[in-house]
């Protein structure tokens, strides 16, 4: 952070106290991070670091995640590999199971009239980052 990787660790946070940086380690089990393709990132035992510096809090993530598929808004979790699965083919039909704000958050991102947007998220089957990854 300051080029101090061979400095002792107490002078560090003795260096930073006196920045005003506030340095305090968490006892965190689990971290989870909602992405907005539905792909989230679950951090099991990781080490999580919390810094504030001047009001500003900042969180610092240690470990390796694993990806968990979403199945969407719903908020139920798909293990990939369902996709054969009936009753998720069920909730694909029509038009109407497109939410409204997936319509107007990839016209926003992508800068295009809502209609684009719905047939960009009909053709990419529901998912808002693949329709705007294909519109950009």
């Amino acid at each position: 952070m300051f080029g101090g990787g061979g400095m002792n660790p107490r002078k560090m946070k003795q260096m930073m106290k006196q920045m005003g940086i506030d340095v305090e380690e968490l006892d965190a089990e689990r971290v989870v991070i909602e992405t907005a393709d539905g792909d989230d990132l679950v951090f099991d035992g990781a080490q999580v670091t919390k810094m504030d510096a001047q009001g500003q809090e900042t969180y610092q993530i240690v470990g390796s995640p694993d990806a968990v598929a979403d199945a969407g808004v719903g908020g139920a979790t798909a293990v990939e590999g369902d996709a054969d699965d009936p009753a998720l083919d069920e909730a694909d039909d029509g038009d109407d199971e497109i939410p409204e704000e997936d319509v107007k958050l990839v016209a926003q991102q992508a800068g295009v009239s809502k209609d684009a947007a719905r047939e960009a998220l009909e053709a990419a089957n529901g998912e808002p980052a693949r329709a705007i990854s294909d519109l950009q």
